[in-house]
Parts: structure tokens; C-alpha cells; sequence
């Protein structure tokens, strides 16, 4: 395999394209700190390696602990590590030096980021193992991703003089949690034969089909309120609420595609939609206090 080869298949193991679902949350809690917390270049630079670090370590210690299942599922059989187009060796170091990467970008953050960097590795590979032993592995991953937007906010402002000063990254990082668990879900349906076979547990192994679509809306419901509720907190204007709004929307669509009956648009529902969602809240929070403020 040439060096392009290999590159294309390291980005496609990690799911490079996938990084549109966490980065734009992390961009706009740094925005959201920004009035209070002037933010430098240096800084921002940093919250990238980071998240980088995160995605990386993330991505590869999934594809470690799910090979052999992985192996079995006919719909990631033709993926990089059951095909051997990468080795296990070869995932485990890149684990291992993604994980270092985030350690090393946190120290350069601040003391309290490079104290909480092991906590925040320690969240994101527990969740691949949830899906062993708890339907609720979907809420597990959306702790994972939401530790982008309040691992950012963090490093803005460093050890935080008051709790009210979380109040705002708490309630973002909640909106991701039932955000992601939403899709998680909707996504999950792909594998729904293959995991109630194999004795692995999701919304929609446990509740059914229908039950879980519908709590899939109910998270999505749950997103949209604990968003507003950023931008109460954070006194946002007209451009945020009209993101809200759009995103609202974004999300009730995204419901309309997929049915009981019918997963066909399940990878439309999954990539496209809640790439609208994650970019769109980013700019409307980024307009809002470029323009209005």
C-alpha cells in the first residue's frame, strides 16, 4: 500500500469526516466564553491538537475493541481493520500517541485541562465497551462527545472562579449528550439485526424499533430545550434564536426520513442533517456575537 493509500485508510479508520460532529460544538463554546474570556490564537490553536488527540484515541481504541465484531458485521466487515488494510498494531499506536497528543495539548492549555485529560480518556474509551452491557450506550457516547464543548470552555477560562461560570458549558454539553444520543440511535438501526444476535444492547434492541425512534425524537426534544436554554444563559440575541429555530426544524425533518419500516435513509439522516445541525448552531452563535454584540 503507497503512502496515499495508507493516509486515505488512517483517515477513513478514524472517520475524519465524522470530526464536523464535535468540532463545531467546541468552536462555540470558545465563542460563547469569548465576551468574558478574550481568546488567543495560541489557545485556539491548542483546543484543535486537542481535539484531534480526542477524536484520534477515541476512534482507534473503538476499532480495537469491536475487531472481531466488526469482523462479523456484515455492514463493517469491508472496513480498514477487518480487511487488514491497517494492523492492530498499527491502531494501537495510534491510540497510544493520540492519546498522548491530547495529554501534551492540555498541558500547553492550562493546569486544570492537563489534570482532567486522563478523566476525559478514560470517559471516551469506556464508552466503547458499554454497548456490552447497557442499552443506554448511546447516552455514554454523547458524555464522550460532549466533553468537546466543556473541555473548551475550560480552556479559555482556566479553574473557574464561580459555578455560575459552568453554567453555561453544562447545559451546551447536556444539549450534545441528548443531541448525539439522538442520532446515536437513528444510526444504530443499521445494526439492529446484528446486535440482538449477538447479545449487544441499544434503544432499539431493548424497546423495539418504533419505541426507539420515538425516544430518539424525545432526545432531539431535549436538545432543542437545554440550546435554548444556553442562550438564555449566555444572553444571546436574534441570530442565535433564529439558529435555534432552524435547527429545530433540522431536527424534525431528520425524524420524517427514517420509519419503523423503512431504514433507507438512515446515513442521510445520520451525516447530512446533524452536519446542518452542529455547523449551523456554530455560525448562529458565531454571528450572534460578532453582529449583535
Amino acid at each position: 500500500m503507497g503512502l496515499t493509500e495508507r493516509f486515505i485508510a488512517y483517515g477513513n479508520l478514524i472517520r475524519f469526516s465524522h470530526t464536523v460532529f464535535a468540532l463545531p460544538f467546541a468552536l462555540a463554546s470558545v465563542a460563547l466564553a469569548w465576551p468574558a474570556h478574550p481568546v488567543s490564537l495560541r489557545t485556539l490553536i491548542w483546543i484543535l491538537v486537542a481535539m484531534v488527540g480526542a477524536r484520534s484515541a477515541a476512534m482507534g481504541f473503538n476499532r480495537l475493541a469491536d475487531r472481531k465484531l466488526d469482523a462479523l458485521n456484515p455492514r463493517t466487515l469491508p472496513w480498514e481493520l477487518p480487511q487488514g488494510k491497517v494492523k492492530v498494531w498499527e491502531v494501537s499506536l495510534l491510540t497510544g500517541l493520540s492519546s498522548l497528543l491530547l495529554v501534551y495539548a492540555a498541558y500547553q492549555l492550562n493546569p486544570l485541562c492537563f489534570a482532567l485529560s486522563p478523566v476525559a480518556l478514560a470517559i471516551i474509551f469506556f464508552y466503547s465497551l458499554t454497548k456490552r452491557f447497557t442499552w443506554a450506550s448511546h447516552l455514554f457516547l454523547g458524555l464522550a462527545l460532549s466533553l468537546a464543548p466543556m473541555g473548551a470552555w475550560l480552556a479559555v477560562i482556566g479553574v473557574p472562579s464561580t459555578m455560575e461560570e459552568l453554567l453555561t458549558p453544562f447545559l451546551l454539553g447536556v444539549a450534545v449528550i441528548f443531541w448525539l444520543a439522538g442520532f446515536d440511535v437513528i444510526y444504530s438501526l443499521q445494526d439492529y439485526d446484528f446486535d440482538r444476535s449477538h447479545g449487544l444492547f441499544s434503544i432499539p434492541v431493548r424497546f423495539g424499533v418504533a419505541w426507539g425512534l420515538r425516544l430518539s425524537s424525545l432526545f432531539h426534544f431535549f436538545t432543542v430545550i437545554f440550546l435554548s436554554l444556553v442562550g438564555i444563559s449566555a444572553g444571546s440575541g436574534v441570530i442565535y434564536w433564529s439558529g435555534i429555530a432552524a435547527i429545530s426544524l433540522i431536527l424534525f425533518w431528520e425524524h420524517r426520513l427514517v420509519k419503523p419500516d423503512d431504514f433507507s435513509r438512515v446515513n442521510r439522516a445520520f451525516f447530512d442533517f446533524n452536519a446542518y445541525v452542529s455547523v449551523g448552531y456554530f455560525l448562529t452563535t458565531l454571528g450572534d456575537l460578532l453582529l449583535i454584540r
